[in-house]
């Protein structure tokens, strides 16, 4: 490789090896702690000259491999830009600093937090209610508290685990009948019971473990289990709840709003759709959150249609009465259904792409990008205080009408006066920020006209994390059906994620109940089994994994 070297200077021609030995004839004076400095330095260097060698590397993948890991947070940004932010933009100039809020996620999880552990009621040893107090002679008699005393103990097992049931036999010594014993009362015929397929698609799909991980963890703990096993119990389970994916799909298209975005996948054998056109070479998953009745209802679809094309496919389904739905995206025409009439959708686009414009090019205008970021910022702070009320979409539509609608039109005429003014050049980073917001401000604030339209499209970009991870960790499907395997089980997944439901019993009630799903397809097994009853007691079309674990009972 050649060394990194100044204008004007020869160029030295040197290889790693020899880098490496010189590093070796002076390890002593360098101390330990600098020969690993140095060390990996010239391992990094080698590799960036391979990876230079590579006509596909870029400079974005190379400044990803470099340098730390950025951050969009504003006060962040700006300090790595040399300013300081203001931190009470949303406070008059005359108000106390306000207390500082914890951060979610931090810290201790309370008993509550465990909503998938067993619980255990152990009564007292010796007293019980309506007891006289065995402490001083006061007279009086003991009750029982609303709150229990809590201990939490972990334990650990294993993801799948099996049990080898030895009946005994005994064979007559004259007529040499065998008689076996009967196994034990609910072990069925069946090896592999639901929670095993339930168990292995929820590793597989929902925390991206390949299958040959899967193989070695299962053997390492003494339950062999190939891959070719693995992959027809789930092949098998998919076919069983392809209805409860169906009835998704048809309550997600009655949805109010529509968050859509795609993300590139592999797929190394893959029919092509005929209504695509022959030059399209990608292959895409497009990732569509719907938020029905307050209720989020996850999508994923990978092949070669890009996101606003599998939202056309869901649209059909909607009902014609209804009105187009909220759809949030964000600015690349290939996220909407490009058919009118009953696909038509009211449009807008992220704000957080429209601020990321601006993280970008930070370092090089710090001055004019903080101001946008803290105008943003204010605009997010009364979001927050929105969604912290608990306000309806009208109402969340008046209160950001009053605060955030005259920051935004503020923050117009600043972008409007960069360039009449000529303050800034339009070909510049700045300039291509300034006008991506100024193209696109009608749908970049919708939420200021219409009641329930979002800021921005984080929860589609949330979910499409999922598909990121299986292309992380197994780099590809092999064929369709592989990946309308893996859609399926993600849209399930994620579904009962976003609406904090444990997926591993929503998964396992739905399979212990696919005669009824097949039967029924308008109403869900998990919710008949379960007894979710309706106000007036009698089932009706709902969402399954919608019923929060701790609240299945249903009326009597």
């Amino acid at each position: 490789m050649a060394t990194p070297h100044p204008e004007g200077t020869p160029q030295i021609d040197v290889s790693c090896e020899e880098l490496e030995a010189l590093l070796e004839k002076v390890r002593p004076e360098l101390g330990e702690a600098g020969y690993q400095k140095l060390q990996a330095a010239i391992r990094t260097l080698g590799y960036v000259t391979e990876l230079l060698q590579n006509q596909e590397a870029t400079l974005a993948s190379l400044r990803r491999l470099l340098c730390h890991s950025s951050t969009e947070k504003t006060s962040k940004v700006l300090k790595q830009a040399g300013i300081e932010s203001s931190d009470n933009k949303l406070q008059p100039p005359d108000a106390p600093p306000a207390a500082k809020r914890a951060i979610a996620g931090h810290g201790r999880n309370g008993a509550a937090a465990y909503r998938g552990a067993r619980k255990v009621a152990v009564p007292h040893a010796s007293l019980k209610a309506g007891d006289p107090c065995p402490g001083a002679s006061c007279g009086g008699k003991v009750y029982p508290q609303r709150d229990p005393g809590v201990l939490v103990r972990i334990i650990g097992q294993a993801p799948i685990a099996a049990t080898v049931y030895e009946l005994e036999k005994l064979r007559c010594n004259l007529c040499g009948d065998v008689f076996t014993a009967a196994p034990p009362e609910g072990v069925g015929e069946k090896k592999y019971d639901e929670t095993a397929a339930s168990m292995i698609a929820l590793l597989r799909y929902g925390s991206g473990v390949p299958w040959y991980r899967l193989q070695g963890l299962e053997k390492s703990l003494g339950i062999p289990l190939p891959m070719a096993t693995q992959c027809e119990i789930v092949t098998e389970t998919a076919v069983m709840l392809q209805p409860a994916l169906q009835e998704l799909t048809r309550q997600a298209a009655q949805g109010e709003v529509v968050h859509n975005d795609d993300t590139s996948m592999r797929v190394l054998s893959l029919d092509r759709d005929p209504d695509i056109a022959p030059d399209r070479t990608g292959v895409f998953t497009s990732g569509v959150v719907w938020i029905f009745q307050e209720r989020r209802i996850a999508l994923f679809f990978t092949g070669c249609k890009h996101a606003g094309e599998n939202l056309a496919e869901v649209l059909k389904q909607r009902p014609t009465e209804l009105p187009p739905p909220i759809q949030m995206c964000d600015a690349l025409s290939r996220n909407v259904p490009k058919a009118a009439g009953a696909f038509a959708t009211l449009l807008a686009n992220c704000l957080a792409h429209g601020r990321r414009n601006f993280v970008e090019v930070t370092p090089n205008f710090p001055e004019d990008c903080r101001f946008v970021l803290e105008t943003l910022g204010e605009v997010y702070g009364y979001d927050d205080q929105a969604r912290t009320q608990g306000l309806s979409p009208e109402q969340r539509l008046h209160f950001h009408q009053g605060q955030s609608g005259p920051v935004m039109e503020k923050l117009k005429v600043w972008l409007g006066a960069q360039f009449a003014e000529r303050k800034v050049e339009p070909n510049s980073g700045l300039g291509k920020a300034i006008s991506y917001l100024l193209n696109h401000w009608e749908k970049l604030t919708l939420f200021l006209r219409v009641p329930g339209a979002p800021l921005d499209n984080n929860i589609a970009e949330r979910a499409l994390k999922k598909s990121i991870l299986h292309r992380k960790n197994s780099l590809f499907y092999k064929n369709r059906n592989g990946a309308q395997m893996g859609d399926l089980f993600m849209s399930l997944i994620h579904t009962c994620e976003l609406n904090h439901v444990n997926p591993f019993d929503y998964l396992t009630e739905l399979q212990r109940h696919a005669g009824e799903l097949k039967q029924t397809p308008f109403c869900l097994p998990a919710a008949v089994a379960l007894g979710e009853i309706c106000e007036n007691d009698r089932l009706e079309p709902c969402l399954g994994p919608m019923v929060p674990y701790g609240e299945r009972r249903g009326k009597a």
